[in-house]
């Protein structure tokens, strides 16, 4: 009886001490990668390629993950071999082994996409990159996207077979249903469309300044989803745009203009008539000599009308700048300078008059 008692204790001891070490085992093999990737991502933060930064940034967690799990299951099913527990068959457990897999892989490559897509948009902000020219960060984001829907849907696709679902089937049922779902969800798959055309077109990119004559819209552009675009307006309130509402409204982009441009009238009294000619040359001279006019673009400075009260000459040109800070300034200098060049020649501004019984009545407009 003893000798029985013996043999029952060594057994349990046995199938104990190998759950000690398997556990033990899994949690070094999981200390040992870690240290491992951490050791090599140090040294790969020092190198240029953005690739190997992402690839291990990726992997750490989901390969923690990986041997935990699998770790687990090994102890699991020993478990079972001793303590006949009816559930952790191991045909159960394959199928548990085999979606955890499919769900690691698929988290690992979605990290992967999005450290590459940070690692991307950093270096294409750097100006001494000359990638930039080739892909913009809408694009960038837009692949990203796609990409990451694509992972999520092979692993989807994958996982079915293994969960018992035929693919077959379900592709059966979303022919049938496929009607129905369409027409509730028509604004869902205009917008959808509308996004793709949105990054096929490139009307705008995130950071523009976009502005619609058909809507009141304007502002910077934060995000383009798939379904929303952020506008941020100018007094800093968020706009939230259905994408298909860019289908048909007609949208000024004006941070992708060459140029700003002046255009001014000036009005002169009649009485220095005689001095027209010479100011229109001394302000068409300035504007030509102005370090900030764009000389390539049309310059204009010519007398324009006779109005009531004065003698109306205009100005055209365009600045080399497309900022709009910058912009007023020059436009201020131009316009004190030519109000300089006007009282150097003896001349004065012109304001609205009006003659009662013969006497002139002069009055400004508030």
């Amino acid at each position: 009886m003893n000798d029985l008692a013996a043999v029952s204790l060594l057994g349990d001891l046995d199938w104990r001490l190998e759950l000690f070490v398997v556990v033990t085992l899994t949690l070094l093999i999981r200390f040992v990668s870690m240290r491992f990737l951490n050791g090599a991502a140090k040294r790969l933060e020092k190198t240029a390629n953005i690739w190997d930064d992402a690839l291990l940034d990726a992997a750490k967690r989901p390969l923690s993950w990986l041997i935990l799990v699998f770790g687990l299951l090994w102890a699991v099913g020993l478990i079972d071999d001793y303590v006949d527990t009816g559930f952790f068959s191991t045909e159960n457990l394959a199928v548990v082994r085999q979606i955890s897999l499919i769900g690691l892989v698929a988290w690992f490559l979605i990290r992967l996409i999005d450290r590459a897509e940070l690692r991307i948009r950093q270096t294409l902000l750097s100006s001494e990159n000359s990638v930039q020219s080739k892909i913009d960060p809408t694009t960038l984001m837009a692949l990203a996207k796609l990409v990451r829907l694509s992972v999520i849907i092979s692993a989807a696709l994958i996982l079915m077979p293994t969960l018992g679902i035929e693919v077959t089937a379900l592709l059966a049922f979303g022919g049938v249903g496929g009607i129905a779902v369409g027409f509730a969800a028509q604004d869902l798959l205009s917008n959808f469309f509308g996004g793709l055309m949105i990054y096929l077109d490139r009307p705008f990119a995130i950071g523009d300044w976009i502005r619609s004559p058909d809507r009141d819209i304007e502002g910077t552009v934060e995000s383009i989803g798939w379904r929303l675009t952020v506008v941020r307006t100018f007094d800093k309130r968020p706009l939230y745009i259905p994408n298909s509402i860019f289908n048909t409204l007609a949208l000024e982009n004006p941070s992708r203009m060459l140029n700003r441009r002046i255009k001014e009238t000036i009005g002169l009294r009649y009485q220095d008539a005689s001095k027209i000619d010479d100011i229109v040359m001394a302000v068409r001279n300035m504007l030509e000599t102005h370090e900030e006019i764009d000389q390539s673009q049309t310059l204009m400075v010519n007398l324009n009308s006779y109005a009531p009260s004065s003698l109306d000459f205009f100005i055209y040109t365009f600045t080399k700048t497309t900022n709009w800070v910058r912009y007023h300034e020059i436009k201020q200098d131009v316009m004190i300078k030519i109000i300089n060049i006007v009282h150097d020649h003896g001349a004065d501004f012109a304001f609205p008059t009006r003659t009662i019984n013969g006497f002139p009545n002069e009055f400004k407009n508030s």
